[in-house]
């Protein structure tokens, strides 16, 4: 190609940027993030119709979650982020309502009652929570001085106890924590200052006696014992961790191939589409399929980051780095729990294990992210 020809495609190539960057601001979507999630998701299709036993069935309904989380995204990310915040008190008293109603009109499946039906669908209020905690605490902390004073970190903590207890009395330990976690990241990047910090290790240290014998469920008692010593019980309460390991041990650095899974397909490995997927991703694709899925998610991970840090105001910041580290937390604890190195507490694998509700919030806390990051770019280019 000639210095003419090329020096002719180089206004186009900076159109074609220009004309992408328009369309990212007037429909609110950052690309990056985009692309990630959709190969994650891509990626997550093929793992569960091995994991499901080739369940076309199974396909079909992930499939049918996704279409409506990425609707549901791109909802989301059309919210202008000031109405969020406007909104926040009224969506945390609504999910609040929602988690008080699970009590009297409940759903209940597995021993607990999580769920409530409108006709035909199900949801979990539970999942409401992960995305109306963070936008609720950034909300109100973005309106004080920061770092907050100690009169602020104490409403902070009201409003995080209220919901996390109702969501333990399910009960619900795995969603409970990520709630949790939801609020108290958002009071750490709102500066929290070190002695908070500190006092608060030590309390907890101090309330593990009492949160052993009087809070715990005996079967919360029994994963915590299984983590330490699942060979105790190898045919009961352990046999989930055991098989879990046995997987992931035996998919070597490249694995076995997708679909040649012994452990899942031969039904050793209980809930193998959904808490304990990644054992079954690790037999079929190795250590090498595991990094690759990490690095996605460290990508994720870092987007989300990139986002906060850029947000215009104090309420972007604190919510786009709470959603993307409340997905860090989702994925650690997956990870850990499947390794044995983390009590089993039920904490699905982003966009990996078979799921409902918790794809739509999760894709739905990625349209969050995706109005700060566009609103970002609304406020700083300039109108033609």
């Amino acid at each position: 190609m000639s210095s003419q020809d090329f020096l002719r495609r180089m206004p186009k190539t900076g159109i074609g940027f220009r004309r992408r960057d328009r369309i990212a601001q007037r429909f609110h979507i950052d690309f990056v993030l985009l692309f990630l999630l959709m190969g994650i998701a891509s990626f997550g299709m093929l793992v569960l119709y091995s994991a499901s036993s080739s369940s076309l069935l199974a396909i079909q309904k992930q499939g049918t979650f996704f279409v409506i989380a990425f609707v549901s995204m791109f909802v989301v990310a059309q919210v202008p982020v000031d109405l969020m915040r406007r909104a926040a008190p009224w969506v945390y008293i609504g999910g609040v309502a929602l988690l008080v109603l699970v009590f009297f009109v409940g759903i209940g499946a597995k021993g607990a009652e999580r769920w409530l039906g409108v006709g035909s669908i199900r949801f979990q209020p539970s999942e409401i929570m992960k995305l109306a905690m963070p936008i609720t605490i950034a909300a109100f902390l973005s309106r004080q001085f920061l770092p907050p004073r100690f009169i602020h970190i104490i409403i902070t903590l009201a409003l995080i106890a209220v919901p996390t207890a109702l969501i333990i009395e399910q009960p619900d330990l795995g969603t409970s924590i990520l709630v949790m976690v939801s609020g108290m990241v958002v009071l750490f990047y709102a500066g929290l200052q070190w002695r908070y910090i500190i006092l608060a290790i030590a309390g907890f240290g101090a309330s593990l006696w009492p949160i052993w014998h009087y809070m715990m469920h005996e079967y919360q008692q029994k994963r915590v014992l299984m983590m330490l010593d699942p060979e105790s019980d190898p045919l009961g309460a352990g046999w989930n961790i055991i098989q879990s390991k046995t997987a992931i041990g035996s998919g070597g650095l490249d694995g076995k191939g997708w679909l040649e899974g012994t452990q899942s397909r031969l039904d050793f490995l209980p809930e193998g589409h959904t808490d304990f997927i990644i054992a079954v991703m690790s037999e079929e694709f190795g250590l090498l399929g595991v990094i690759l899925l990490i690095i996605a998610y460290i990508l994720v991970i870092a987007r989300g980051m990139y986002i906060a840090i850029n947000a215009q105001d104090s309420f972007g910041r604190l919510l786009a780095a709470s959603i993307s580290t409340t997905f860090f937390v989702y994925v650690f604890v997956n990870m850990g729990m499947v390794a044995g190195m983390l009590p089993v507490v039920g904490v699905p694998l982003p966009f990996i294990s078979q799921g409902g509700t918790a794809i739509v919030a999760l894709m739905s806390g990625f349209g969050i992210l995706m109005a700060i990051a566009t609103e970002q770019k609304r406020v700083m280019t300039p109108q033609n």
